[in-house]
């Protein structure tokens, strides 16, 4: 982490708690850091000005997401260690998904004065254990006070001396296939939203995305001729690849099977399950691309067809319901 501004005050939050302010911004800075294993690609971690990051291919991906307190997360629908796995996988997920392995994290945290620092510490904790199941680590970042709490990552990762597999690939021909989940997250916000906290299955997911890291280099390995991380929802994201590739996408509503806890809850609020499936994001599957003489193997499953055209549509046809989150609508 980078060391600038001004020295911290002892400060208690409004709950009486220790705040960060407490601390300092030193203070701070210090007890993150040392809640942060290196990762095998580490060469410096963080207290100098940079990190210094192994890249054995002499190229290195990299990304970058923004979590805005409010907009992208709420603290009474999940633990700081929720949100520190949830920021992480955001980001290794984009890694994963150009068919690289992730390497390293760097996080600025912008955060108001009184916020509890147990909450700071245990956000490092997720942030940390998160990265650390691909072999990752937290390598420095940035502090700053600031009235919204917020979390900016950037992840880095290897290529491993593959191409990156990027969205503009697909051909007509090619075999659509997912790795991963989808429809979980959104089902999952939709119950928090609506004053639930069961289904557990579907608020954990929202809460902890399960993200099928190893799938993309996996990917890559297989020929795949497109890749996305499913952030957004299905449809909007692979909207973004018919695009970049020149081509229409459409998927199998069959190809989704919609388990029972997310049966019964989207019976009990009103909602359509398949909102969820194909236009719910956060799980962070991964979609990609395939010539059809690839035999695809777990975790990857057929869920629709790349064609000539434009856009993307559901068993042959417009789909009537949202694709996807737009930040700006």
């Amino acid at each position: 982490m980078s060391e600038h501004g001004g020295a911290g005050r002892q400060e208690r939050n409004e709950d009486g708690g220790v705040s960060v302010a407490a601390v300092g911004e030193f203070g701070l800075i210090e007890r993150v850091t040392a809640r942060l294993p290196a990762g095998p690609a580490t060469l410096l971690g963080p207290g100098d000005d940079a990190a210094v990051i192994a890249a054995p291919d002499a190229r290195v991906a990299a990304s970058t997401d923004v979590l805005v307190e409010g907009r992208h997360f709420r603290r009474d629908w999940g633990s700081a260690r929720d949100i520190g796995h949830r920021a992480a996988a955001a980001n290794l997920a984009d890694i994963a998904a150009m068919g690289a392995t992730p390497t390293a994290l760097l996080v600025a945290l912008c955060l108001p004065p009184g916020l509890e620092l147990s909450w700071a510490e245990e956000l490092a904790d997720g942030l940390a254990a998160e990265a650390g199941t691909v072999g990752a680590s937290v390598v420095g970042g940035d502090m700053s006070a600031s009235p919204t709490l917020t979390i900016a990552v950037t992840a880095l990762g290897d290529l491993g001396g593959r191409a990156p597999v990027r969205r503009g690939g697909a051909r007509p021909g090619d075999v659509v296939a997912l790795a991963g989940r989808t429809g979980y997250a959104a089902a999952g916000l939709t119950v928090l939203s609506r004053g639930f906290r069961t289904p557990r299955l579907l608020v954990e997911a929202y809460r902890r995305p399960e993200v099928p890291y190893a799938a993309g280099p996996q990917a890559a390995r297989l020929g795949a001729t497109a890749m996305i991380d499913v952030s957004d929802g299905l449809l909007a994201d692979l909207g973004h690849v018919a695009r970049a590739s020149g081509v229409a996408v459409d998927v199998r509503r069959d190809a989704f099977e919609v388990p029972a806890q997310m049966r019964d809850a989207a019976q009990a609020l009103g909602a359509d399950p398949y909102a969820w499936l194909l236009g719910g994001g956060e799980d962070h599957a991964l979609a990609a691309t395939f010539p059809p003489d690839v035999a695809l193997p777990a975790p990857w499953r057929p869920i629709g067809a790349v064609t000539a055209g434009s856009g993307v549509t559901v068993d042959g046809a417009e789909y009537a319901g949202s694709p996807g989150w737009d930040h700006f609508r």
